[in-house]
């Protein structure tokens, strides 16, 4: 692969990584994804090892951030439907103001529906900040497996 074309990758995958940070562009898909188009351009079982470690870290990071962030979020005792609930609100959110708006909007939507649920604005604050550190250990490991498959490639670079 010509160095334009490495460039344009190391481009997606930073992108990607700014994506898994602020939660607007499916991060780890687009840093994965880049990484097989280079290993598909470039070829040979090098470049095939690099997105195969590269597609694990970012398949464990999913994979751990959904047990991470779901244990945290059932310890708080807050449920799912609260969480879908508060996402939707967040994406309106996005609309109406534009990425501030989402984590304002999720996390007022936490706040109020758990209001309603627990008639206890104790226990809703609460239950709103195990679901805002709940988002952030979701963030973080997402992070992690990204920066983990970003870092493989770069030693791809110059392995392959």
């Amino acid at each position: 692969m010509s160095w334009w074309g490495e460039l344009l990758v190391g481009i997606a995958i930073f992108v990607g990584l700014i994506g898994t940070v602020v939660q607007v562009l499916p991060g780890n898909i687009l840093v994965g994804s880049a990484i097989l188009v280079w290993a598909i351009l470039t070829g040979g079982p090098g470049a095939w090892v690099v997105f195969g470690i590269a597609a694990a870290a970012i398949v464990a990071a999913e994979v751990g951030q959904w047990i991470l962030a779901g244990k945290h979020m059932r310890r708080a005792e807050v449920p799912w439907t609260t969480l879908a609930l508060a996402g939707i609100a967040g994406i309106v959110g996005f609309f109406v103001i534009p990425v501030v708006g989402l984590f304002l909007f999720f996390a007022g939507a936490i706040f109020l529906v758990e209001l309603a649920r627990r008639k206890d604005r104790r226990a809703a604050w609460e239950a709103t900040k195990a679901a805002l550190q709940a988002t952030l250990i979701t963030i973080g490991v997402q992070l992690l497996g990204g920066l983990f498959a970003a870092g493989t490639w770069v030693v791809g670079l110059f392995v392959t």
